[in-house]
């Protein structure tokens, strides 16, 4: 299930920091500091999303 997990985790934390620049871009917030947190944060919300989701896939519920 950790391969897996890695796998989910590459293209998760891809759109959650994305997802995460964007909010912070839109709210105003140009600074560089802010951007980087964003990324960050998007990371690393990113790791237990992955783990849940492969846990669901792996147990076969959708």
């Amino acid at each position: 299930m950790f391969r897996l997990a890695s796998i989910l985790y590459s293209l998760i934390a891809t759109a959650l920091a994305g997802t995460a620049v964007i909010a912070v871009l839109t709210a105003g917030m140009v600074s560089a500091p802010a951007i980087v947190a964003a990324a960050g944060a998007g990371a690393v919300i990113a790791a237990p999303v992955s783990w849940l989701v492969a846990r669901k896939l792996y147990q076969g519920v959708a």
